[in-house]
């Protein structure tokens, strides 16, 4: 098991998290639990991001460099490719019918 990434909090561990299971990347979220003892502990209590298997590590470190390069969420809204349900931009999944984003063609 490696530590992949330190986020700056739960929600964008989590987010990084669900993006690699996402891509059948088995991982695990250490530390998010630990921000409510924020001020009281005197190490770095940052949620982090671990892969499970050595062996994936080179794979889950593309896919953290996409990810990081991902639209901000004030980007504009986009088209479902599946469906063509209209959804807002903070959504990676169609509310319709849960079909990922187009990460190489917003539209």
């Amino acid at each position: 098991m490696r530590r992949l990434y330190e986020a700056a909090d739960a929600f964008e561990a989590r987010w990084l998290a669900d993006y690699l299971l996402q891509h059948s990347l088995p991982n695990v979220v250490l530390g998010d639990a630990l921000a409510g003892a924020s001020g009281q502990l005197p190490v770095n209590i940052y949620p982090a991001v671990w892969v499970l298997e050595d062996a994936d590590w080179y794979r889950a470190n593309r896919l953290l460099e996409a990810f990081l390069e991902r639209p901000p969420v004030t980007a504009r809204p986009w088209r479902c490719p599946a469906c063509g349900e209209s959804v807002e931009a903070g959504f990676d999944l169609c509310w319709n019918c849960g079909t990922a984003r187009d990460l190489d063609r917003l539209s």
